[in-house]
């Protein structure tokens, strides 16, 4: 799912009003019978669908449900809309010009939001969304469909951030879980619909209007969200307090991170000893940037808040690298259709939702960390299981049954990734760490997504890029089942050291 989709180490976990667990333990004396629903929001009139927040939680759950339509969508017109461009040997860079650019997006956006408000990055990335996908729908040459993607993924980033902090800005901390909850659940409809969607207007109408079709309709819940989004989030965290200056610095490792990862993700695709010098420009641009954006001691995995943001990127990149070769293996390997292969792991936009539902129960609360491992490990064993269908004798459904388990485990651990990282976050500090927690995400896929692809090519795979992959590929391409094993097996190890990741989320308590 590739709303890929965040400086602060506290003793005491604390959410954004500064009451710590209080909300939470409030939540579950709801259930327990004082007379108060569990989901009350703070004017007492409900959850997130309270007569408060009704407007906003529509609106904002709105938008992430069409950019996920979008995301289901693209990947069954990008075929297409490459093959018309004869931009067939660029297909890949459509898909990581996104990913890099967004990275920048995610830094502006963090340091946007906490200085103004995260109304001012949230418009903006709308807009840019909807300009990147005008450009890529109007294109007459792959380049310039490319510069579209890369615009989206500006706007892509800009917007996800935002998104975060009005949720620790404007939702007490007992309901974050819950619009978490539905945050994925939007994912549902789309993940199933949206490529059989796409495929009907590529064929009928043509690949340019799953592109050009989906700005306007962003505009609807964007102006039922605002006024509440001024009312609720807008401006500084504290208005007497003098403004903080932009980190300038900041936004020039920003740069540098995605540029480096471009670089780096065009270095793995070339697998001659030219792009080795490629690829050290990369890494030279990339590590000292990530050292400088991410939470100080994220690489060793240092407890509380950079071990929440080092596993939001050891979970997602692992798992969709991984998603990204499973249709493109059940066509080359087992003879299914595209759409039938794209169909397989439909079962896992469900399934996703219901882990982020488990983990929103407030009873569920004391246990999160509990959950996120149990989480980790069923995303293990789901990229584990999945090569098994090389095997001939074994049938092709053990693969959606696998990811299925395997999207539950997703749903645990990145909902409670992101509950954990407002609750550990100052005020003032939300946007600049949900950045962090994005670029940790978009970071993993791009570097795992490079590895695996490298793997499998040198192993004899063929073409592989990102999600479509699979139908620009054909079925007619004939891999080496070890290829897809030297993707499969590695990725359920990373998945697996994230099982780890998941037991250093909390600070010790002193004695």
């Amino acid at each position: 799912m590739p709303l890929t989709l965040e400086r602060m180490t506290a003793l005491e976990p604390r959410d954004a009003a500064g009451t710590g667990d209080a909300a939470v333990k409030e939540a579950r004396d709801g259930l327990g019978g004082t007379g108060t629903a569990a989901g009350t929001d703070e004017a007492g009139t409900g959850g997130v669908l309270g007569s408060s927040l009704r407007a906003l939680s529509v609106g904002i759950v709105s938008v992430v449900l069409l950019i996920a339509f979008e995301a289901t969508a693209v990947g069954t017109a990008m075929p297409v809309a490459a093959r018309e461009l004869d931009g067939v040997p660029l297909y890949a860079f459509a898909f990581s010009a996104y990913f890099t650019t967004s990275l920048f997006g995610m830094v502006l956006s963090g340091q946007w939001a906490d200085r103004r408000g995260p109304l001012g990055p949230l418009t903006a990335g709308i807009a840019a969304f909807g300009v990147g996908l005008l450009l890529s729908g109007t294109a007459a040459t792959m380049w310039w469909f490319i510069a579209g993607r890369a615009v989206q993924g500006l706007g892509g980033g800009l917007v996800i951030v935002a998104l975060y902090v009005v949720v620790g800005r404007a939702y007490p901390e007992h309901l974050r879980p819950t619009i978490m909850a539905a945050f994925a659940a939007s994912w549902v409809i789309p993940s199933v619909v949206g490529p059989l969607a796409a495929g009907t207007v590529t064929e009928h109408l043509g690949w340019r209007w799953v592109f050009v079709g989906i700005p306007v309709l962003v505009v609807v819940p964007l102006a039922l969200a605002a006024p509440a989004i001024r009312r609720r989030a807008s401006g500084p965290v504290d208005p007497e307090a003098p403004v903080p200056a932009l980190d300038r610095r900041r936004i020039r490792l920003a740069f540098g991170i995605s540029l480096g990862a471009g670089v780096l993700q065009y270095a793995a695709q070339d697998l001659r000893w030219l792009s080795l010098a490629p690829a050290a420009a990369g890494a030279a641009l990339l590590v000292p940037a990530a050292l400088g954006l991410l939470p100080r001691g994220t690489f060793r995995s240092a407890r509380g808040l950079p071990s929440v943001v080092l596993l939001r990127g050891v979970a997602a990149g692992s798992f969709i690298a991984a998603e990204s070769f499973v249709p493109l293996m059940l066509v080359t390997q087992r003879g299914l259709s595209p759409t039938l292969a794209g169909l397989s792991l439909a079962v896992g936009g469900a399934t996703w939702a219901l882990g982020s539902f488990v983990q929103s129960r407030p009873r569920l609360e004391p246990y999160r960390e509990r959950l996120t491992v149990a989480g980790m490990v069923l995303v293990a064993a789901a990229i584990a299981a999945a090569p098994s269908v090389l095997i001939p004798s074994v049938p092709v459904w053990v693969v959606g049954v696998a990811w299925g388990w395997g999207c539950f485990g997703m749903g645990l651990v990145i909902s409670s990734t992101s509950v954990l990282l407002l609750k550990l976050s100052a005020p003032a500090e939300a946007g600049t760490n949900s950045a962090a927690l994005q670029i940790s995400d978009g970071l993993s896929n791009v570097l795992l997504l490079a590895a695996g692809g490298a793997a499998f090519a040198a192993l004899g795979g063929g073409a592989a890029g990102g999600h479509g992959a699979v139908a620009a590929a054909g079925a007619e391409s004939v891999a080496h089942p070890a290829a897809f094993a030297a993707v499969f097996l590695p990725m359920a190890a990373v998945a697996l050291l994230g099982a780890w990741v998941a037991t250093r989320l909390h600070q010790r308590r002193p004695a």
